[in-house]
């Protein structure tokens, strides 16, 4: 996992969307172990306590699942459960913004393939 993190959340919800997004691309499919928390931890340089935090709230949405003495593992159905929480996300809270742009910047037909850009436009 790479170790640059951003001021705009905790770092443990980064390290989530790390792993949703390591789900979501394939990455990671239904039964695979997740990195341990002292791998994250030390290739991220973060205290051990932010992975578990971030895994704890995996494990709470049934996203993965925790196999005494093996680690953490991604749960049955996580990518599908993934799929449609992210996708609702993003029609409510990015869409209608994009949708404006799109609009305001009569983008419609060119993105709908029915008009060809022009150079220089």
């Amino acid at each position: 996992m790479d170790p640059d993190w951003n001021d705009s959340q905790p770092i443990y919800r980064q390290i989530r969307e790390r792993v949703v997004a390591m789900i979501l691309d394939g990455l990671l499919k239904e039964g695979d172990a997740l990195p341990s928390v002292r791998n994250v931890a030390t290739e991220s340089r973060v205290n051990p306590l932010t992975v578990l935090k971030a895994y704890q709230g995996l494990e709470a949405e049934s996203l993965v699942e925790k196999r005494r003495g093996l680690g953490m593992f991604v749960a049955p159905g996580a990518r599908d459960q993934l799929l449609s929480a992210e996708r609702a996300k993003f029609l409510i809270d990015r869409w209608p913004e994009i949708h404006a742009t799109i609009q305001r910047l009569g983008l419609a037909d060119d993105l709908l393939g029915g008009a060809k850009l022009r150079k220089g436009d």
